[in-house]
C-alpha cells in the first residue's frame, strides 16, 4: 500500500506496452485470469456499495479495464494469427466451455455481445446521462438548502463545507459516469470487430500460409477466436453489470443484497398469494412437480415472515416501553415540564368529537381560521393553540388558559344550539335560558327541532363548535398583548425587513431594542389597536425615539400616526357623540404626572380620583341612554393617564385623543367630566 501509486502507474504503462511487445503464452494466461478476477472484484464492490460515491474511482477504473481488455485482445490476436495458439485459458474456453463446437461458441458469443451492447450497456448509458443531468439541475437547490441550514444554525461551517464538497463530487461522479459508460459501449463494438477480423484473417493465414485444409482452418481459427472473444467479453459483461448497478443504485444504509432481500421478502401476504397462484398452475396440464415445490416454498417463506413480524412487533413494543421508562428516569427530562403553552383549550371528554376529524369535528380547522382572523384584525401571529382533553372537567365544559393560568370557561349542551336575540325578535321560543360565554348576552339552548323555528323568528343560532371558537377568539383578542413577546416581535420585524430594510436597520438595534418595541406594541394591543401597519409604527418610533425614551409617550405618538385606522375602528360615520373632559380636570391630571427612572405615572388623591370616576359614570350613562357607544375624548397628553385611571372601573372604556380622530369627523359633546 505504501507504494500503491507507483504500482498503479507502472501497471497502466505495462498495459500499453503489452499492445506493442509480444507476451509469452504463460504470462498471457495469467493476465487473462487477472482480467476475470478484476471484473469479479468490480462487480462485488458494486453490489456491496451503499452509495455511488463510495466507488468514486469507478469511471477511471472503467477506462483502465477497457484498455486492459483491448490490449489483451491485441496480444491474443497476435498469437492466434502467428502461432495458431493463444494459451491454455483460451483453449479451455474453446474446448470445455463451448464443447469444442465453433458454431455453438460463435452463437453464444453473439448472444453475450447482444446482451451487453443492447441491454445492459445501452440502459446504463441512458441512466448515467439522466442522472448526470438531474444532479446538475438539482445543485442550486441543494446549495440553497445548505445555506439556509447554515444561516439558521442547524449545521456548522465545517458541515456546510463538507456538504458542498459532497454535492460537487456527486456532480463530478455522474458526469464522469456519463462519459465512462461510452467506454463499455465501445468495448462491445470492438469485440465484434476483432472477432470478425480474427476469423477472416485466420482463414486466409491458415489456408494460404500454413497450408491447412479449409475445414481445418475454419475449425481451428474460429474456435480460438470465439474462445478469445468469450474470455474477453465475459469480464466485460461483469463490468457492464457492475456499471448498471452503480448508476442505478440509490443511496441506502445497507448494501444491495441486504436491500434486495429486505424489500422482496417483507410482506407475507404476497408470499401466500404467489403460493396460491403456483399451486393453481400445478393442477393444470403444466408439469406439476416444480410448481408444487415452489408453492410449498413460498408458503414456508410467508409463514416465516409473518412469525418474524409478530415477534418484532412484540419486541418493538417492549423496547418502546423500556425506552419510555428510561426516558422518564433521565433527570434532564424534567426540563420539558417547565414549558408553559401560550394558549391552551382544555375540554371534557364530551367535547372530544368536536376536535376529532374522524368523528366529523372541525375544531382544528376553526383554530386555523382564528389565527388568520387575528392576523388580519390585529396584525399579530397567534402562537399555536394547544388542545387538550381533561378528564377532571365535566363532560360538557371547557376552559381557556393563557400561559398556564385559567382566564375563562364555558359549557355547551350536546345536541343543542345556542339561540341569541339580536334585539329585533318578535316572539319567544322554547329553550333553556343561559348566557353566551363570549359577550355575556342572554341566550337559550334550543333543540334541533326548534332550530329552524328560531331562525325564522330572527334568532341568531350557532352550533357548539362556533360557540367555543368565538369565545376563544375574544379571549385571544383580550389577552393579545400578553401573547406578544420579544421573539414574536423579532419575527414581525424580520418580515418587514424583507421590503423595508433601511427602516429596520436605522431603528433596530441602534435606536430601540426589541424589548422597547415590544412594550409599545403591547400597549397598542392592550387597547385593541391593530399593529398590522407595522411600517408606520416603526417609522413613527424612528422619528420620536430620539425625543423621548418613555414607552408610554412613544405609544401615544404611534396612536396619532394610526389615527385614521383608530377613527374607522371606533367611529363608523362622520359624526361622533362623545364625553369630554373639563379643562380643569385635564390640568389637574397633567399637574399630577410624576416622573421616575422607570417612566411616568399618575399621582392623584384618592378622593379626587373617586370624584372623577363618579362623574364619569354619570356622563357615560347619558351616552348609553341614547344608544351610543361610550367614548371619551381628551387632550393628547392626558389620554394615556386618564385611560389608566379608568381601567379598574371600566376596563373596556374607549378613550381617544383629539389628534387620533380624523379631521373629517364632527365631534358632538353630550357631557363633560368635572370634579
Amino acid at each position: 500500500m505504501k507504494f500503491g501509486d507507483i504500482v498503479v502507474a507502472l501497471a497502466i504503462i505495462a498495459i500499453v506496452i503489452i499492445i506493442i511487445i509480444p507476451v509469452p503464452l504463460m504470462v498471457l494466461d495469467l493476465l487473462l485470469s487477472i482480467n476475470i478476477s478484476l471484473a469479479l472484484l468490480i462487480l462485488l464492490i458494486s453490489i456491496y456499495n451503499k452509495e455511488p460515491l463510495q466507488f468514486s474511482i469507478f469511471p477511471s477504473l472503467l477506462l483502465i479495464t477497457t484498455l486492459f481488455r483491448l490490449s489483451l485482445n491485441i496480444s491474443t490476436t497476435r498469437n492466434i494469427l502467428l502461432k495458431a495458439n493463444a494459451g491454455n485459458v483460451i483453449e479451455a474456453f474453446g474446448n470445455f466451455v463451448i464443447g469444442g463446437n465453433a458454431i455453438v461458441g460463435f452463437i453464444v458469443f453473439i448472444i453475450i455481445i447482444v446482451i451487453q451492447f443492447l441491454v445492459i450497456t445501452k440502459g446504463s448509458e441512458r441512466v448515467s446521462e439522466v442522472a448526470a443531468r438531474f444532479t446538475l439541475d438539482a445543485m442550486p437547490g441543494k446549495q440553497m438548502a445548505i445555506d439556509a441550514d447554515l444561516n439558521s444554525g442547524l449545521i456548522t461551517e465545517n458541515e456546510a463545507r463538507e456538504r458542498r464538497m459532497r454535492i460537487q463530487k456527486e456532480a463530478d461522479f455522474y458526469g464522469a459516469m456519463d462519459g465512462a459508460s461510452k467506454f463499455v459501449k465501445g468495448d462491445a463494438i470492438a469485440g465484434i470487430v476483432i472477432t470478425i477480423i480474427n476469423i477472416a484473417a485466420g482463414l486466409i493465414i491458415g489456408y494460404l500460409i500454413h497450408g491447412m485444409e479449409l475445414g481445418e482452418a475454419i475449425q481451428k481459427y474460429t474456435l480460438l477466436t470465439v474462445g478469445d472473444g468469450l474470455v474477453s467479453q465475459i469480464p466485460a459483461l461483469l463490468i457492464s453489470t457492475g456499471t448498471g448497478i452503480v448508476v442505478t443504485r440509490a443511496a441506502s444504509d445497507t448494501d444491495l443484497g441486504t436491500d434486495l432481500i429486505k424489500q422482496l421478502f417483507r410482506q407475507p401476504k404476497i408470499m401466500f398469494i404467489i403460493a396460491g397462484v403456483l399451486f393453481f398452475l400445478g393442477i393444470t396440464p403444466l408439469p406439476n412437480t416444480p410448481y408444487f415445490m415452489l408453492s410449498a416454498t413460498f408458503i414456508y417463506l410467508g409463514y416465516i415472515l409473518r412469525s418474524e413480524i409478530i415477534k418484532s412487533e412484540g419486541k418493538g413494543e417492549e423496547e418502546e416501553e423500556e425506552a419510555e421508562v428510561e426516558e422518564i428516569r433521565k433527570p434532564e427530562n424534567i426540563i420539558p415540564l417547565l414549558q408553559v403553552d401560550p394558549i391552551e383549550l382544555e375540554f371534557g371528554y364530551g367535547i372530544i368529537p368536536l376536535a376529532d376529524p374522524n368523528q366529523g369535528g372541525d375544531l382544528f380547522d376553526r383554530l386555523v381560521m382564528i389565527r388568520r382572523q387575528i392576523a388580519l384584525e390585529l396584525g399579530m401571529v397567534v402562537p399555536m393553540i394547544r388542545l387538550r382533553d381533561n378528564i377532571q372537567l365535566e363532560a360538557n365544559k371547557y376552559l381557556v388558559k393563557i400561559k398556564g393560568t385559567e382566564v375563562s370557561e364555558g359549557s355547551i349542551m350536546f345536541n343543542h344550539y345556542l339561540a341569541m336575540n339580536p334585539g329585533n325578535v318578535e316572539g319567544d321560543i322554547e329553550g333553556i335560558d343561559t348566557v353566551e360565554p363570549a359577550f355575556g348576552l342572554p341566550a337559550k339552548w334550543v333543540t334541533e327541532e326548534n332550530r329552524e323555528k328560531a331562525e325564522i323568528l330572527g334568532y341568531t343560532v350557532v352550533d357548539p363548535a362556533s360557540i367555543i371558537s368565538t369565545h376563544l377568539t375574544e379571549i385571544i383578542k383580550k389577552h393579545s398583548y400578553e401573547l406578544l413577546g420579544r421573539q414574536e416581535v423579532k419575527t414581525l420585524i424580520d418580515n418587514v425587513k424583507e421590503t423595508q430594510s433601511a427602516l429596520v436597520d436605522e431603528l433596530v438595534p441602534k435606536l430601540m431594542s426589541y424589548g422597547e418595541i415590544q412594550k409599545v406594541l403591547s400597549n397598542l394591543l392592550r387597547e385593541k389597536v391593530s399593529i398590522r401597519d407595522l411600517v408606520t409604527i416603526l417609522e413613527t418610533l424612528a422619528d420620536y425615539c430620539l425625543i423621548t425614551k418613555d414607552v408610554n409617550m412613544l405609544t401615544e405618538y404611534v396612536r396619532q400616526a394610526l389615527g385614521r385606522n383608530i377613527t374607522r375602528q371606533y367611529i363608523p360615520g362622520k359624526k361622533a357623540k362623545v364625553v369630554l373632559l373639563d379643562p380643569q380636570v385635564e390640568r389637574l391630571i397633567m399637574e399630577s404626572i410624576k416622573q421616575s427612572e422607570h417612566g411616568s405615572y399618575l399621582s392623584l388623591e384618592p378622593n379626587v380620583t373617586q370624584g372623577i370616576l363618579n362623574n364619569l359614570s354619570v356622563e357615560i350613562q347619558k351616552l348609553v341612554s341614547i344608544g351610543e357607544q361610550p367614548l371619551i375624548v381628551t387632550a393628547p397628553i392626558v389620554r394615556y393617564y386618564f385611560k389608566t385611571l379608568t381601567e379598574q372601573l371600566i376596563p373596556d372604556l374607549i378613550v381617544l385623543s383629539y389628534n387620533e380622530i380624523d379631521p373629517d369627523v364632527e365631534i358632538q359633546s353630550v357631557g363633560v367630566v368635572k370634579l
